[in-house]
C-alpha cells in the first residue's frame, strides 16, 4: 500500500474508534441531567443513585474519548498538510470555534459538576451538568460544520494568488444545508446509544436479579424498582432516537441526492439514469463493483427517498461519471461501490434491530414483570453495540461515498496528502496507533463494565432531604420473575 492509502486508514481507524465514545458521551450527559432534574424535583434516592451510577460511566467515557480524539488533529498536519493549506482558512474556522467554545464549556463545567457534589448550591450543580450537555451539542455541531464543508463546501472564494481557499461567509458554513440535516440525524442517533447503553445495564442487573432473588442484597426491591425504570427510561430513548434518525436520514436523502447524487447512486448500485428509480432491497454485482448482476428491488422508491416524488429522476453512475469528466476531467468519479451499498444497508439494520431489542424490553417488563431467560441477556448484551455499530457504518458510508473527493468538486483526497510523508513514517504510527487504540477501546470496557457491575451505589443526599426509595407498586403484588 502506498502513502495514500495508509493515511487513509489510519484517519479512518482513529475517526470510527473515536466516535464509539462520542455519541455516548453526548446522549449519556443529557440523560444524567434528566435524572438529576427528576432527583432535584421529587427529592427520591432513587433518582440520586441512578445519576451517580450513569454519571461515572459518563465520566469513565469522557475521560477514555477525549485522548482518542487528540490524534486525529495530528493528522491534518501530520499526514494531511495539502489538504490543511488548502481549506485551513474555511475548514479550521469551526474547528477554532469547538475547541476555543464548546469544549472548554464541557470540560469546565464536567469538572465543576465532578467536584461540586456538597460544595455548590444544588440548583447550581444541576446547571452545571445541563451546560455540560448542552456543550456536547455545540462541539457536535461545530465539527459537523467543519465535515458538511467537506460534503458542500460553501462560504468561500479561491485565491489564486496564494493557491487556496479563504473563508468569505462564516454565516453560509454554520448553516450548510448539508449541515442542518446531519446534526439532527447524528444526535438522534447519538441518543440510541446512550439509550441502549441505560437500558442494557438495567436489564442485565435486573435479570440477575430475577434468576438470584436469593443473592439480593437487603436494599434490593429500590434497586429493582430503579432498575426497571432506567430500563425503560433506555428503553424509550432508543425508540424515540430510532424514529428521528428515520426521519432526518429521510430528508438527509433528499439533500444528498441534491449536491452529492453520485453518492446516492453508489448507495443504492444504481448504474442508469433511472425515472422512476426503484430502491435495492439486495444486490449482486462484479467483484469490481462495475456492474450489477442481479437485484431484488422495490419500484419507485428511491425515486420518493431521493426526490420526494415518486416520478422523480435519480441519475446513476454511469451518467454521471461522464458528467464529471466533462466537467472536472479524465478519472474514475464513483466510489467503492460495494462499500458504499453495503455500509449504507448495515447502518439502516444496525438501527432497526436496536430500536426492535428496545420494544420487546418495553413489553417483556411491563407491569412489574422481568424476564429470566438466556435470551434477555444476550439482548442486553448485544442492545449497546447494535447503535454504535450503525454509526459506524454511518460514517464509513458517509466519507467513502464522497470519494475520490476530499471536498467534494474542489480537492481529491491524493492531493491532500503530505508530499514529504514516506510510507513507512504512516506505517509506523498506523500500528502504533492502532496497538493505542485497541488498548484504550479495551480499558474502556473493562472500565464500564467494571462500574457498571455492583449496581447502584449507596449515596448521602447532597443539597436536599431525599425520601428513602418506595417499591414500584407493580412489585407488591407480582412475583420477582417471570421467564419468556
Amino acid at each position: 500500500m502506498d502513502v495514500l492509502d495508509l493515511a487513509r486508514w489510519q484517519f479512518g481507524i482513529t475517526t470510527v474508534v473515536h466516535f464509539f465514545f462520542v455519541p455516548f458521551t453526548i446522549s449519556m450527559a443529557f440523560l444524567v441531567a434528566i435524572m438529576q432534574s427528576v432527583w432535584m424535583r421529587t427529592k427520591s434516592e432513587r433518582w440520586l443513585r441512578l445519576t451517580k451510577f450513569f454519571g461515572k460511566l459518563l465520566l469513565i467515557n469522557l475521560a477514555v474519548g477525549v485522548v482518542t480524539g487528540l490524534v486525529q488533529e495530528f493528522q491534518f498536519g501530520m499526514n494531511w498538510s495539502d489538504f490543511s493549506r488548502f481549506v485551513g482558512d474555511v475548514f479550521g474556522a469551526p474547528l477554532a470555534m469547538e475547541a476555543l467554545l464548546a469544549f472548554y464549556l464541557e470540560s469546565v463545567f464536567v469538572g465543576v459538576w465532578i467536584f461540586g457534589w456538597g460544595r455548590i448550591p444544588p440548583k447550581i450543580h444541576l446547571t452545571t451538568i445541563w451546560v455540560t450537555a448542552f456543550g456536547t451539542l455545540l462541539s457536535a455541531y461545530f465539527i459537523l460544520a467543519a465535515n458538511s464543508f467537506m460534503q458542500n463546501p460553501v462560504g468561500y472564494e479561491i485565491d489564486e494568488a496564494a493557491g487556496c481557499a479563504e473563508l468569505t461567509d462564516i454565516w453560509a458554513v454554520l448553516t450548510n444545508k448539508v449541515l442542518l440535516v446531519t446534526f439532527p440525524h447524528t444526535i438522534f442517533a447519538a441518543f440510541m446509544v446512550g439509550g441502549g447503553v441505560v437500558a442494557a445495564v438495567a436489564m442485565w442487573h435486573l435479570v440477575r436479579g430475577a434468576r438470584n432473588p436469593d443473592d439480593a442484597a437487603p436494599g434490593a426491591p429500590s434497586d429493582r424498582g430503579a432498575f426497571r425504570t432506567a430500563l425503560r427510561i433506555g428503553a424509550v430513548t432508543v425508540l424515540i432516537g430510532g424514529i428521528g434518525v428515520a426521519i432526518t436520514g429521510d430528508t438527509q436523502g433528499k439533500v444528498m441526492t441534491e449536491v452529492q447524487p453520485m453518492k446516492m447512486a453508489s448507495a443504492e448500485a444504481l448504474y442508469e439514469t433511472a425515472q422512476p428509480a426503484p430502491f435495492s432491497l439486495f444486490t449482486v454485482g462484479t467483484l469490481d463493483g462495475s456492474e450489477a448482476l442481479y437485484s431484488i428491488e422495490v419500484p419507485q422508491l428511491l425515486s420518493f427517498l431521493g426526490t420526494g416524488s415518486f416520478d422523480g429522476q435519480v441519475e446513476g453512475i454511469n451518467d454521471l461519471q461522464a458528467q464529471y469528466e466533462e466537467l472536472y476531467g479524465p478519472g474514475d468519479y464513483s466510489p467503492n461501490i460495494p462499500v458504499t451499498y453495503w455500509t449504507f444497508r448495515m447502518m439502516i439494520t444496525m438501527g432497526g434491530l436496536a430500536g426492535l431489542i428496545a420494544l420487546w424490553q418495553l413489553w417483556a417488563t411491563r407491569r412489574g414483570r422481568v424476564p429470566a431467560s438466556p435470551w434477555a441477556l444476550r439482548a442486553a448484551a448485544v442492545l449497546p453495540v447494535l447503535p454504535l455499530a450503525g454509526n459506524a457504518f454511518g460514517w464509513i458510508f458517509t466519507e467513502m461515498g464522497r470519494q475520490p473527493w476530499l471536498v467534494f468538486g474542489l480537492m481529491r483526497t491524493e492531493s491532500g496528502i503530505s508530499p514529504s510523508t514516506s510510507a513507512t513514517t504512516v506505517f509506523v504510527s498506523l500500528a502504533a496507533f492502532t496497538v493505542l487504540y485497541a488498548g484504550l477501546t479495551w480499558l474502556w470496557v473493562y472500565l464500564l463494565l467494571r462500574h457498571a457491575r455492583p449496581g447502584l451505589p449507596d449515596v448521602t443526599p447532597t443539597g436536599g432531604d431525599a425520601e428513602p426509595d418506595q417499591p414500584d407498586e407493580a412489585d407488591a403484588d407480582k412475583p420477582l420473575s417471570f421467564a419468556y
